[in-house]
């Protein structure tokens, strides 16, 4: 894609339109008190003191005092190792203090099992562009979960592609505890296994390769894992995370740089981190902070909603805007020399080979041309009323007018049917064999089991979906709604429509999911969403799709698109509720039929 062509990009609404700031105030303001925690007022005062200031907070709160011990730590025992600030003390800035560092080690949630308070965030991912400082601000983290957070036999790692990549993690915390003498007396640094020792509590702080067959053994307090991006596949990652059982308050650490590959363990790691950011309810102990420049309007409009009025958010789509740099480069103009980028976009507009490696390493895009699609506080926001009960919905729209989508599967796995009405309420069905509901039950922590019990999906007898019972279901709705027709996917779809049309005598009209008969549907699709056109009444298995789906745009044009489906056996996902919408949504914008003649003139000739 040219440059000219990211940078005209129309505009769709106020967020991709907002005019350009004179000045950049980078003064960062943060009640940490407001940030979204559980709602549990579950034990008794926290009482942590640090320097005679006591928390007096109860339940799942942020703990100042816990916060500033770490802040402190930091700043008193360590030194910057290199750079622009090497040998200065480590005052974190002001991004790193408040939006990582406070957070992460400050709030705090009620252990029943262990009786006190305890960290909330267990798991942590941090994604931003390189050259950031994040091999500083990691050591800083590792050497005080080793000596700071009073856990006896403390078992601390680092890891990466390999073992050189481990040590640049490593090495920065080596040159901390040489550089810094209350460390330097505590620690024993063990050059050959690459290991800091703390004879005091018997722990240690080891850099290790990602070799997981070999690193079943470990009991890990703190793991980081440097540049998932680099990582193949997630086993490492899984061998410490289910190593930490036993630990009282155990911190997992992922960082890293946005991934070129679409279907990888850092992709799948990076995806659920930005849905985290979007809904932090979706997994309360994990913690993300992720920056990444917005590839599109409707990723540059997220931003905006979930962080209003920031002043280093991008304010286009533009890469090579300085403005829009900051986003990604939270250190910009303090450990990151803003002359260092100029050089590179430079660079990467003149030699077109060069402007991915700008986009993916300095402003933190995902270099690929599929994308997640759907924002899940936008679809959130969409619910309308909270259906209890798929007849609920059914019982309520009854007589009305509406457009079906249908989406079939084979014979051996999910098929939907979606009906859009004309106030923008949307319903469901979803077919099911019952032998496929174990294999997805493991994927989705038994969701579809409970989703069948429930009614959001029906289960058909045997090993493959029974087409008879869609037929039946099919012909109830044509009973209970005006139907106008019913747009399908033409894969293996023409028996079904043979069917349906002998039975109903509905029009049945053919389509497919390429960028030709996706792009309009899509498009309208999101702007309805945007419009607060559309109602989901809060479908549980629509909402799990919606969360899934992907879209996917060639570089040379990014207006046109078509959703990707997955690979369903290695994955478990499933987004055939979406498509079955957009079809649905085709025939929509068709519209009516034309009148009959004798309608219009009666039947007199």
């Amino acid at each position: 894609m040219s440059p000219a062509a990211t940078a005209r990009r129309p505009a769709r609404s106020k967020a991709a339109t907002r005019p350009a700031r004179t000045t950049r105030r980078r003064v960062l303001r943060v009640d940490h008190n407001k940030r979204w925690r559980p709602a549990s007022r579950r034990g008794g005062t926290c009482g942590y003191t640090l320097d005679r200031k006591t928390c007096t907070r109860r339940g799942a709160h942020y703990c100042e005092p816990r916060a500033d011990r770490v802040v402190r730590f930091f700043a008193e025992l360590l030194v910057h190792p290199a750079g622009a600030f090497a040998n200065t003390r480590f005052e974190l800035a002001s991004w790193q203090e408040h939006e990582i560092i406070r957070p992460l080690f400050g709030e705090v949630i009620w252990s029943e099992q262990w009786g006190r308070y305890v960290r909330r965030y267990t798991r942590a991912t941090i994604v931003m562009a390189r050259k950031n400082g994040k091999s500083a601000l990691l050591s800083g983290i590792a050497l005080y979960m080793l000596v700071g957070d009073g856990e006896e036999s403390a078992e601390v790692y680092c890891a990466a592609a390999n073992t050189r990549q481990a040590g640049k993690v490593f090495e920065p915390a080596v040159k901390m505890v040489r550089k810094s003498p209350v460390l330097a007396k505590r620690l024993k640094h063990i050059k050959n296994i690459r290991r800091l020792v703390d004879e005091k509590t018997s722990s240690h702080y080891e850099a290790i390769p990602s070799d997981a067959d070999n690193e079943l053994g470990h009991s890990p307090h703190c793991f980081i894992l440097d540049e998932v991006l680099s990582q193949p596949d997630d086993k490492l990652w899984k061998a410490m995370v289910t190593g930490a059982g036993a630990r009282t308050q155990p911190l997992m650490l992922a960082i890293t740089t946005e991934t070129t590959a679409h279907a990888s363990f850092g992709a799948d790691l990076i995806d659920e981190a930005d849905r985290v950011m979007e809904v932090p309810s979706r997994t309360p102990h994990h913690f993300a902070y992720v920056r990444k420049m917005p590839r599109d309007v409707e990723e540059l409009e997220r931003l905006w909603r979930l962080f209003p009025a920031r002043p280093e958010l991008p304010v286009s789509i533009d890469p090579w805007d300085e403005g829009n740099w900051a986003w990604a480069n939270p250190a910009l103009g303090s450990f990151l020399s803003i002359q260092a980028l100029r050089e590179d976009a430079l660079e990467a507009r003149t030699d077109r080979s060069k402007e991915n490696g700008f986009r993916q390493f300095r402003l933190n895009q995902r270099v690929s041309q599929v994308t997640r699609w759907i924002s899940m506080d936008l679809w959130n926001a969409r619910v309308g009323e909270v259906a209890p009960t798929p007849d609920w919905i059914r019982g309520r729209l009854k007589g009305e007018r509406c457009w079906g989508g249908l989406d079939l599967s084979s014979k051996l796995d999910l098929t939907s049917l979606s009906w859009v009405f004309p106030d923008g309420s949307v319903l469901w069905r979803f077919w099911l064999p019952e032998s496929v509901i174990p294999q997805l039950d493991e994927h989705t922590n038994g969701r579809i089991s409970e989703w069948v019990d429930q009614g959001w999906i029906t289960a058909t007898d045997g090993d493959t979906i029974d087409y008879d019972r869609i037929y039946d279901d099919v012909e109830a709705d044509h009973k209970d709604f005006r139907i106008v027709d019913i747009t399908y996917d033409k894969w293996s779809g023409e028996p079904v429509r043979q069917e349906i049309v002998k039975r109903t005598r509905l029009k049945m009209v053919e389509s497919d999911t390429t960028f030709l008969r996706m792009t309009g549907p899509m498009t309208e699709f999101m702007r309805r969403l945007k419009a607060a056109e559309l109602q989901h009444f809060g479908n549980p298995v629509a909402t799990w799709m919606a969360d899934n789906i992907e879209k996917k745009s060639p570089r040379d044009d990014p207006d046109r698109l078509r959703p990707v489906k997955p690979d369903r056996d290695k994955t478990g996902i499933r987004i055939d509720g979406i498509p079955a919408v957009l079809f649905a949504l085709d025939g929509a914008m068709r519209g009516m039929p034309a009148p009959s003649i004798y309608e219009s003139q009666g039947m007199s000739l």
